[in-house]
Parts: C-alpha cells; structure tokens; sequence
C-alpha cells in the first residue's frame, strides 16, 4: 500500500468563476484505521457541479468548504485496511471519501456494492445519486403523464439524460436542451428524446417553441438564465418544475441586472397554477430501493442509455471540475482514480 496520501484541497474559496489557483493538490501521510473505522483506496470519483455551492460561504443545505479542506465528492472504492467488523480488505464501497486518494470511515456512510456484472463506477452515475436525483425530483414531483410534454435542461448530462429517458418510459414526450449539434444529436439519436434544442443558437426562444407546440407541462431545472428566460412563456396550466440545479448561476457575485422580474413570475405562477419545488436527492431518500429495482430493471431491459466522460488522474479533477461549469462535460463526469 502506498504510504502518501494525495489531495486536492480548496486552496482559496473561489470569487465568481472557479480558477486552478483556487485548488492545490497536497501529499499527507495515509492514515492508519482506529477501532471501528475503515481506510478505503479510491478509485473512482464523482464530479458534480453542487460541489460549487459547497465552496461558497452562503448558508445552504450543508456545511461550506473552508480554506484547505478535502473537497467532497462521491466516491467507489476499495477497502485495504479494516478494524470495522462490517469491512473485510477487498470490499468494493460507495462512499464519500471526496478528492483524494485514501479516505477513512467509520463505516456509516459506506455501502458494499455488487460490481460482478455491472462497472463499479456506474454507481456514481445512473444507478447512484445523479440517476436517483432524476428518478425522485421526476416522479415526486414532475409526476409526468402519458401524452404530456417534458423539458430537461442540461439534457445530456448525468441527471438530464436520465429524467428524458424515463419521462418516455411513462409515455411523456421529451424535449432536451443541450449545448451544441454532437449533444443534440446524441439526445435524438442515441437517447431517443423527442426534440432536442441548442441552448447556444441565437433563435433558441423560437426553437423551443416549436419543438413544444401544445406548450409544457413538466420542466426539470437544471440551468436557470437564458434557458429559464426561454421556457416560462411555454409553461402550461397546472405545469409542474422540479428545482435541480441553477448551474448558470453558481459563478454570480451579485444580482443579475435588469428590472425585478419576481412580481411578474409571481402573477403567472397563480394564474397558471404553477408548481415548483426545489429539492436535494437526500429528501426522497426512501425512494431507494425502487429506484435500485426500476434503473436495475430499465438497464437491463436497454430502455435507459447512458454516456460517460472519464479524466484520468486526481491531478486534472480541477481543470474537468472548471469544464464542467462551462459546460464542456459530455455525459456523467468521472475521475478515474486509481
């Protein structure tokens, strides 16, 4: 085993848009297991674009990073040391070790995963948090019915794609909304969505407007800005928005400028009977085992398809975590580890 420990720390919370600087990778010793706890190796780990929110100072749903903490993440790997009568060295674990190459738990935030038959780091995606993010913001609160129309931003990403693919599953139609022709046409192609519109043409508004004709009914947010700007005329009576992600937003140091637009979105949210619901995959989390027997089901059965992007090396998590913000990500991001 080795004796040097690399981690990527928060060197500096970041102002406006993340820079490298604002990351360093440092080399501590590996830590030894005490009585009950577990030291795992990562091999795999999750990037995910919450991650920036936890490197703000603002109130949120969980603690702030502070200057030289670990920056948290998912991770799948596997146990080397074990004074934990629930771990035996050789266990394959989901976790949260977060970047870095060597993590110690006391074994509450560890699950054993079977990876007989299925890739280990396919539980950082669509069998893991991203893919029950989809399931659970979909069905709990989209609740999408046979005929009617669903629109997802950042469509070809790992939750995105998910929430496409099972608004078809229950008869819905799809619309996806992704940067560039290569994604649009995977969402059509490859994911089987119904329309799909590039957020980076100019006629955007007009072109989502055409791809929904009888307007829609359930919106999955993921983005915010211009993409939000484009759908709210689109929304129909009684149309539900699970509240996912706002990625456009992550990197504002102040107010967005222009008049106070709240007032009008309030008025239409009432008169149009609007639903939206902002929500952290830890809330339905009762919701698990049938997301794990569904997505089991779905994979298996090839009604679910997905892409990921892999970087090599904890040293790149920066730079892919940056992309990521910017949109460069094609599929569900993941560092190969180790």
């Amino acid at each position: 085993m080795m004796t040097v420990n690399r981690q990527v720390i928060m060197a500096s919370r970041p102002v406006g848009e993340p820079k490298p600087s604002d990351f360093a990778v440092v080399e501590k010793p590996v830590p030894q297991p005490g009585p009950g706890q577990v030291l795992v190796k990562t091999l795999w780990l999750s990037l995910d674009p919450y991650m920036r929110g936890r490197m703000s100072a603002a109130k949120s749903y969980a603690r702030s990073l502070e200057p030289g903490d670990v920056i948290v993440g998912g991770t799948v790997g596997e146990v080397v040391a074990s004074q934990n009568g629930s771990f035996r060295p050789g266990d394959i674990v989901l976790g949260y070790a977060g970047w870095q190459a060597y993590g110690l738990s006391d074994g509450s935030d560890l699950r054993k995963i079977d990876v007989s038959s299925i890739p280990m780091q396919r539980y950082l995606g669509v069998l893991g948090m991203p893919g029950m993010t989809a399931y659970t913001g979909l069905l709990n609160i989209g609740q999408p019915k046979a005929g009617e129309t669903v629109v997802v931003a950042a469509a070809t990403g790992a939750v995105g794609a998910v929430v496409g693919q099972i608004a078809k599953i229950r008869g819905a139609r799809a619309v996806g909304i992704a940067g560039g022709a290569e994604k649009c046409r995977f969402l059509l192609e490859e994911l089987g969505f119904d329309a799909a519109v590039d957020h980076r043409d100019p006629d955007m508004p007009a072109r989502l407007k055409e791809a929904c004709p009888n307007g829609i009914d359930v919106y999955f947010e993921n983005v915010g800005g211009a993409v939000w700007n484009a759908v709210f005329p689109l929304l129909n009576d009684f149309s539900r928005i699970p509240l996912c992600g706002l990625i456009a937003h992550y990197n504002d140091t102040e107010a967005p400028p222009g008049p106070d637009r709240l007032p009008g979105f309030m008025r239409q949210a009432l008169t149009k009977r609007i639903t939206l619901r902002g929500f952290i995959v830890s809330d339905f989390s009762a919701d698990a085992p049938a997301f794990e027997r569904d997505m089991s089901q779905w994979l298996r059965e090839g009604r679910i398809r997905y892409r990921e992007d892999i970087v090599e090396g904890l040293e790149n998590a920066p730079e892919a975590f940056i992309g990521l913000l910017r949109g460069r990500n094609f599929g569900k991001l993941l560092v190969k580890v180790a």
